[in-house]
């Protein structure tokens, strides 16, 4: 009688095991490209002949813009501040009052839109909207060829949380890497963001972001290249690995995204009391616990996530009439994001990490541009459709994440492989948060190299020992 006893016990163990762990879950459907089209009215019948055209532009801002700006921060309405508040009710009237003065009397956009110059920006038509994009190529010495990798931003974030880091992958022997480390960079802004056309259709997802910049890659002729994303990149470069994965030399992540089912509250109760049984290092266990702490960050900070996944145009007629809502709804973000401790901070930390001219060109991105709508649609068009499912396709191409301190959740490097099959490469960071590009540039672009280095010994065919 025992023995039955114990064969059950190991039975209903097992499949306790297999439910957790998903295995007898339904696969998520393969992904595959689609029909697409995102331009006004019906899908033309044929493509002209110069559709694959790609055009270098300017950024060139007209006066009139720039005139409405200014008698929009002139005439602003503000509200009596509560005593003894920093940035715990979101951002601080009396530090807003400063940015207001000094967008007003003293930033020069036209400085700004120079320095965005800097780098060589582009326009292609792609199932029929305009695709912005960055293509940054180094200066390489004969015999010297450069790896080509596209990345990709989040909100509300833009293509110029990249300009400190582009630089330095770039140009790596003058930022502390080697000749071997040398990129060529592809850095599109996501349609319905800065300078890419908005999508004119519903269901512009993130897997209709990945397939778009699919096609990007190959009209710029690149047979193979590695990706890299936070936020929202984090998804669309995870997906174009699983739509595409025989063209994904590597993907690098500062914010991955694992699916456990069930599993993952065996492995949240079990790691809160044998944290070794769970995967967990001691630092881990600082990042993951206690639990209460990540759910009450979660509620206090997810008023917007709801809101942008519900009714994105609501809240857009207000932040797209007033620079002043837009900035205070930004900066807000890249205080909290970056260290939830900046809360309690009379300037909610910002002129720690960035400067006032960085932040405002980060807000002027989307004011200029009229896209602050549009990117929060995004939420929307991918809570309404099925690209969080997703998740649940594992990622095959070598993989590597940057895990900061201070980014929104934490994945310990053992629960990575739930989502990332081929996990090559994993840093636990000492400093930086959820815009690392922007804040800690120096930082990513080193683990970016050093996960390349990584991926290309793994190509490189090992000499045989002499027997």
């Amino acid at each position: 009688m025992g023995w039955k006893i114990t064969t059950l016990i190991v039975l209903v163990a097992v499949a306790t095991g297999l439910i957790l762990s998903g295995v007898l879950n339904t696969p998520p459907e393969p992904l595959e490209f689609q029909d697409n089209y995102w331009g006004r009215g019906a899908k033309p019948t044929s493509l002209p002949k110069d559709h694959d055209k790609i055009q270098q532009i300017s950024i060139n801002i007209p006066d009139a813009t720039l005139v409405d700006l200014n008698d929009r921060l002139k005439n602003v309405r503000l509200f009596e501040a509560l005593e003894d508040v920093e940035f715990q009710y979101g951002t601080r009237v009396d530090y807003m009052k400063d940015v207001i003065t000094y967008w007003r009397d003293t930033y020069d956009w036209r400085k700004q839109e120079a320095y965005l110059n800097t780098l060589p920006h582009y326009k292609t038509n792609i199932e029929g909207i305009d695709l912005h994009f960055i293509h940054a190529k180094p200066k390489l010495k004969p015999g010297q060829s450069a790896k080509p990798i596209l990345i990709v931003h989040g909100w509300p974030g833009s293509v110029f949380e990249f300009y400190k880091m582009i630089p330095m992958l770039v140009d790596p022997t003058s930022h502390g890497g080697s000749e071997d480390d040398v990129f060529e960079v592809i850095a599109p802004s996501i349609p319905g963001y800065g300078f890419s056309e908005i999508p004119h259709k519903k269901g512009f997802d993130e897997i209709a972001a990945a397939q778009m910049f699919h096609k990007l890659m190959e009209r710029l002729g690149f047979e193979k290249f590695y990706v890299q994303g936070g936020d929202w990149g984090s998804m669309i470069t995870r997906n174009m690995a699983v739509l595409k994965p025989s063209v994904i030399k590597g993907l690098h992540t500062n914010m991955p995204n694992v699916e456990m089912g069930g599993a993952y509250v065996f492995y949240m109760m079990l790691g809160s009391v044998a944290p070794s049984l769970a995967g967990l290092t001691e630092e881990d266990y600082k990042r993951v616990y206690p639990v209460s702490r990540q759910l009450l960050f979660t509620l206090q900070e997810s008023g917007y996530f709801h809101l942008q996944a519900s009714k994105p145009d609501t809240v857009g007629f207000a932040l797209n009439d007033s620079p002043v809502g837009l900035a205070a709804y930004i900066l807000e973000k890249f205080s909290t994001w970056t260290n939830p401790a900046n809360r309690d901070l009379a300037d909610g930390g910002l002129e720690k990490y960035y400067t006032k001219d960085e932040l405002l060109t980060s807000v002027m991105m989307y004011w200029v541009t009229g896209t602050i709508p549009s990117s929060m649609r995004f939420y929307k068009e991918t809570f309404a459709g099925n690209a969080l499912v997703t998740i649940g396709h594992p990622v095959t191409v070598p993989s590597g994440v940057a895990a900061f301190p201070y980014e929104l959740s934490h994945v310990p490097e053992s629960w990575c492989p739930w989502g990332y099959a081929n996990l090559v490469h994993y840093t636990t960071m000492s400093t930086g948060g959820h815009f690392p590009a922007f804040e800690q540039p120096a930082l990513l672009a080193e683990d970016i190299r050093a996960f390349a280095r990584k991926v290309e010994a793994l190509d490189t065919p090992k000499e045989k020992t002499p027997q």
